[in-house]
């Protein structure tokens, strides 16, 4: 899995226990915006 890809983003925020956002599974959702939600969890 490439760095910085739509299914390394799932699996990072999966780590980072998050697999819901604003109802709907994070697969989802496009790659930028999983990317900020990332960034978010991190913080």
């Amino acid at each position: 899995m490439h760095t910085g890809s739509k299914g390394w983003y799932v699996e990072e925020l999966k780590k980072h226990g998050v697999r819901y956002f604003e109802g709907r599974k994070i697969e989802k959702f496009k790659s930028h915006v999983l990317a900020n939600l990332l960034d978010e969890a991190k913080n």
